[in-house]
């Protein structure tokens, strides 16, 4: 565990990890072979492998290989670079394998039913622990891609205040990112399937998951009492043997970290670039740091945001993405909206977007493309959507995550890769 002088202060540097689906070139269906990539770079069958800046790993699907900074940067703009770059050196490795690395948050036609096959190697007890509790060949454990953000905090105090933050607002991130509304061949109806899963994949426990949004717990002798300890006696009768430890088993949408002193925000889904990810990150993260700062709403505000309400909100917006109306005045308030009754999710990431140019200007200045293209035209599910034209036949669901893979390769989001190609 880091002391309190070794750890990060906030906003010092961040954690960024993306999940990519491994599909076969040909027919873009789901390969379960990170292991054999992993090893056929490592030379032995290993959790993870590093090369310069970037770490690979496993997951509990064997199909998913995640993609992660090997420490802590304050530069995304660099890390997007060595991003784009280890996507490509994987997609070389991986054409070994007549194989490549797919984006979005959901396979759109795999069954995770037949097709689903879990990591056997390292870590093989904690996964089957799992899997004896919750059958982890549903979507929402095995079709399931998102991106993390672990941003650090080096003490009660900071943490008081980033997690105040953060949970409020949690609810409104999936209208940024939801990529997830295709699953099963077909429109789901939801703009992010993949966090409607995660609201209830672990229904077996309630407790690990609550309801996604964190409660207002603002110190670790809180959370270990309010939340690691509850955990603890709700998985007892599932796991005697103890082999699941709290930390792991927190599934909230940010979760803290005290052992290296950072929260994990969980609730993104991963876009079809490293640029998108990483401008949505740094969206996310000047926004974080307005209200944590209070130049939009006094702490004690924030903190006084109920989780039933913060989760309702949430709940509408994985149902509706970005088109969700939010009209509770309260907290359109907390983030600095006073004169309105009522807006969309995209009118207030546009006012928290104007905020942030003035105050934040030259940070985010370097994203301003992807940030106004999310903003313009949606959310990747929007733009999934907009692009099939209610077409669900196979042949075009694959032609346009055919184009998706394509825009990984280029690290060039949706719009952009459509230009080029007509």
């Amino acid at each position: 565990m880091k002391t309190e002088n070794s750890r990060l202060q906030l906003f010092q540097a961040f954690g960024i990890e993306l999940e990519y689906m491994i599909v076969d070139k040909d027919t873009l269906d789901v390969m379960p072979i990170a292991d054999q990539v992993l090893a056929s770079l490592a030379g032995e069958i290993t959790n993870d492998v590093t090369f310069g800046n970037v770490t690979w790993s496993n997951e509990l699907a064997l199909h998913v290989i995640e993609l992660k900074c090997a420490n802590p940067t304050a530069d995304l703009l660099a890390l997007a670079t060595d991003f784009e770059e280890a996507v490509q050196q994987m997609n070389t490795i991986l054409a070994d394998f007549n194989a490549k690395l797919m984006p979005t948050a959901a396979h759109p036609w795999m069954n995770p039913e037949t097709e689903t096959v879990r990591w056997p190697h390292d870590n093989a007890e904690i996964y089957a622990k799992y899997d004896s509790i919750f059958n982890c060949k549903g979507h929402g454990w095995s079709n399931l891609q998102s991106m993390h953000i672990n941003l650090p905090f080096a003490n009660d105090a900071e943490f008081e205040k980033l997690h105040a933050a953060i949970r409020v607002l949690l609810p409104i991130l999936p209208a940024l990112a939801a990529s997830s509304a295709i699953l099963d061949g077909k429109d789901t109806g939801f703009w992010d399937k993949r966090l409607d899963f995660y609201r209830s994949n672990q229904k077996a426990v309630p407790m690990l998951t609550g309801q996604v949004i964190p409660e207002p717990v603002f110190s670790e002798a809180a959370y270990q009492t309010q939340i690691f300890d509850q955990i603890s006696e709700a998985i007892k009768p599932h796991d005697p043997e103890g082999i699941l430890e709290p930390i792991w088993l927190n599934s909230r949408g940010a979760i803290a970290r005290f052992d290296r002193g950072a929260i994990e925000i969980r609730v993104l889904d991963i876009q079809e670039c490293p640029n998108a990810d990483l401008a949505i990150a740094t969206f996310i993260i000047h926004a974080i740091k307005l209200l944590v700062t209070e130049q939009i709403a006094p702490l004690a505000a924030q903190q006084s945001a109920s989780t039933e309400g913060l989760a309702k909100i949430f709940r509408q917006v994985i149902k509706h993405g970005e088109h969700s109306v939010i009209d509770d005045a309260n907290y359109l308030q907390l983030l600095g909206i006073k004169s309105a009754e009522e807006m969309t999710a995209t009118e207030v990431w546009k006012h928290l977007y104007k905020r942030i140019k003035k105050v934040y200007g030259n940070e985010i200045a370097p994203w301003k493309q992807q940030i106004e293209l999310l903003l313009d035209e949606g959310s990747l599910s929007t733009r999934i959507l907009n692009t099939l034209e209610a077409n669900y036949e196979h042949a075009n669901l694959k032609m346009v995550y055919s184009e998706l893979c394509d825009c990984l390769e280029q690290n060039q989001m949706l719009t952009e890769c459509l230009e080029e190609a007509y």
